[in-house]
């Protein structure tokens, strides 16, 4: 196969600023959260941030991900849309640089952006202009880049719009006639509360891995305890790995409970976690690790991203560190 993985989702140029609470304040913004806003919006938090410093990344969920999976010396793929503007073209060299193929073209529009506000401790809080990545549509999947891929990944923010969720059903059908896998993160649980059937329906007839939060978990379920949660998806969903923050994570497979410890340090980001956990576990299997292996993976690499400022891991894992990482585990867990 060419690839490990073809991810699908939004084309967003992420910009890490670190601020104070009592900015979130005097600009009305919820904490902790993803609000969506417009271009005239955007542009007036930039200008208040103005005097900040601004730490720009090419980001999206999906994205992410696919880059994380690349550090750890994967192949991915990537589907979105970004404008041809100054961004976009920054965001595509990007993903060229580091590995990430895409088929995706510059298009005329603005490139969608994400100002993440990083509050002392470690929360994030999200504005995010779609821009052009709201048109990524059906077109926009390349059918040969799935056909040589093992998994495709979808995120779970393209069911807000109706151009994005037909490229993410485009994806699925294309994935299931060359009998490539599907992976589905919900993303985030305001999303569940939306399009909780729908969510359900994929999970029963088309996902084989879900990745999902514990809030996100009870809002599916309707259920409380983390095991009961898994359990109850893992009944339509062959895969399913629940992250529980500091917690670390459970991983459903073949109807075993996999727990997986989550690794201590001091939270300076927490921006990227869970993508980042996507990634690790992705490469794993498809990789010849065994899930366990592939989930304390994801979980190392989590730490290491919320311990740092950004989505993205500073350097790449050698195979050899990959190798030393997962003896330490190992050594541990006897």
């Amino acid at each position: 196969m060419a690839f490990d993985v073809y991810g699908v989702g939004n084309g967003i140029m992420d910009l890490q600023v670190q601020t104070e609470d009592a900015f979130l304040q005097q600009a009305s913004l919820d904490k902790g959260v993803m609000t969506l806003v417009d271009e005239e919006q955007q542009i007036s938090v930039l200008h208040a941030l103005s005097k900040h410093q601004i730490n720009y990344c090419s980001g999206g969920s999906a994205c992410n991900t696919m880059v994380g999976i690349s550090d750890f010396g994967g192949k991915t793929a990537y589907a979105c849309k970004v404008g041809n503007d100054e961004f976009g073209q920054k965001y595509l060299n990007e993903l060229e640089e580091i590995g990430v193929a895409t088929s995706s073209q510059a298009d005329e529009g603005t490139t969608g952006s994400c100002v993440v506000l990083i509050t002392p401790d470690a929360q994030r809080t999200m504005l995010t202009h779609l821009g052009i990545s709201s048109q990524l549509n059906a077109d926009d999947i390349d059918e040969a880049q799935i056909a040589q891929s093992k998994y495709v990944y979808i995120e779970g923010y393209l069911f807000t719009n109706a151009a994005n969720k037909a490229a993410a059903y485009r994806a699925m059908e294309l994935a299931q006639k060359h009998s490539v896998k599907i992976a589905l993160t919900i993303s985030d649980p305001f999303l569940v509360g939306l399009f909780r059937d729908e969510f359900l329906s994929l999970i029963e007839h088309k996902v084989d891995l879900l990745f999902c939060n514990l809030e996100e978990a009870r809002a599916l379920t309707n259920k409380v305890d983390p095991i009961d949660c898994a359990s109850a998806i893992n009944q339509h969903c062959k895969n399913v790995a629940l992250t529980l923050g500091p917690n670390g994570s459970l991983i459903m497979h073949e109807g075993e409970v996999i727990a997986i410890s989550s690794v201590l340090v001091d939270a300076i980001d927490t921006t990227g976690a869970g993508d980042m956990y996507a990634a690790g576990v992705l490469y794993g299997i498809t990789n010849e690790l065994s899930w366990k292996q592939a989930g304390h993976l994801g979980s190392h690499a989590a730490a290491q991203v919320v311990s740092q400022l950004g989505a993205r891991l500073k350097e790449s894992f050698t195979r050899s560190e990959i190798e030393h990482l997962l003896h330490e585990i190992e050594h541990l867990l006897a």
